[in-house]
């Protein structure tokens, strides 16, 4: 029987849902395509069990694609299918660290990866000393989560800062004032990396005044070659929040490469495009090492258990 595979998604007709299920299935995966906000998590006496419909969901591997808007359902959904023993691309944690930009940063800064200057700012009286600590104005003021572009603004003065701290504490976001990189405004750099290497990267711009690169935005997408430096960086990320799928964003400095994010459900059209890479074909090929692993590792368990017993009833004899 064919190793079934779910992808959590809220729009099956979504070009990365497509393009993973299509290439699943070219390497042996019998796919289903489920909302994660239509399953049921039941636990009682037998443990935690998925149900759609009614009826058991059972697989042997999920890719979950969840949207910020239910990261809070869809995490609970991707948490129960890792304590069915499922291979999980990515881990529940690994999506809740990467959706907060802030712990992400910490994390990310405490590992050596090098990042932008960022302020958290928890009271209007701090967003001074917030300002300061990001070099001054311009800044970018963003909310610690948000995704394709949203929630993020470059404030050019110190009252525009002082504006949107203002708002943002008074809608209950947790506001971020962030160091401008001037050498780098209307652009970045995309990297797809999936189990451990690169899969594929390129550049991103922005159009018009937009200084936000996001392909949704209606940024131009071109190849780009990284360098050694740039290369270490994306899969140290990608390493330190624990991701077999990550869209490292990293901008361009004089001092180097930083990474602004990263995404544990990026897109695969832009990049795609771009680079001429299979990505979604990366992912199938990672998910059957990931089980072919898995199965390697259960028939060894199942060996050193045969070994233990058969010890244990020649001690007997």
């Amino acid at each position: 029987m064919d190793p079934r595979l779910v992808i959590l998604s809220r729009g099956p007709r979504l070009y990365s849902t497509k393009r993973l299920a299509e290439e699943a299935e070219k390497v042996g995966w019998a796919v289903r395509i489920l909302d994660p906000l239509k399953l049921t998590v039941v636990v009682d006496e037998k443990g935690g069990r998925i149900f759609h419909r009614g009826w058991p969901v059972e697989c042997e591997a999920v890719i979950p694609r969840i949207g910020y808007s239910v990261t809070r359902r869809g995490v609970a959904i991707v948490r129960q299918f890792e304590q069915m023993g499922v291979i999980v691309l990515n881990h529940s944690h690994s999506i809740i660290q990467s959706r907060d930009k802030l712990l992400a940063s910490q994390l990310m800064a405490d590992a050596g990866v090098p990042v932008p200057i960022t302020a958290h700012v928890a009271a209007k009286e701090d967003t001074n000393r917030a300002i300061s600590r990001a070099g001054g104005v311009p800044c970018v003021v963003k909310t610690t989560e948000g995704t394709q572009g949203s929630g993020v603004f470059l404030a050019h003065s110190e009252h525009q800062v002082h504006q949107l701290v203002n708002q943002m504490l008074e809608r209950g976001m947790k506001p971020l004032v962030q160091q401008y990189i001037q050498e780098s405004h209307g652009k970045d750099i995309r990297v797809l990396v999936v189990g451990g290497k690169v899969a594929a990267a390129m550049r991103r711009r922005a159009v018009g005044n937009e200084f936000r690169s996001n392909f949704h935005l209606g940024g131009k997408v071109e190849r780009v070659h990284l360098s050694e430096e740039q290369t270490r960086v994306a899969l140290s990320a990608a390493n330190v929040l624990e991701m077999d799928i990550a869209g490292v964003d990293m901008l361009e400095s004089r001092d180097g490469p930083l990474v602004l994010e990263v995404n544990s459900s990026p897109g695969l059209e832009g990049i795609e495009g771009a680079s001429g890479v299979n990505v979604a074909g990366a992912v199938a090929r990672h998910l059957n090492n990931s089980l072919e692993a898995r199965r390697s590792h259960d028939r060894i368990e199942a060996e050193i258990t045969l070994l233990s017993e058969l010890d244990g009833q020649f001690l007997t004899e």
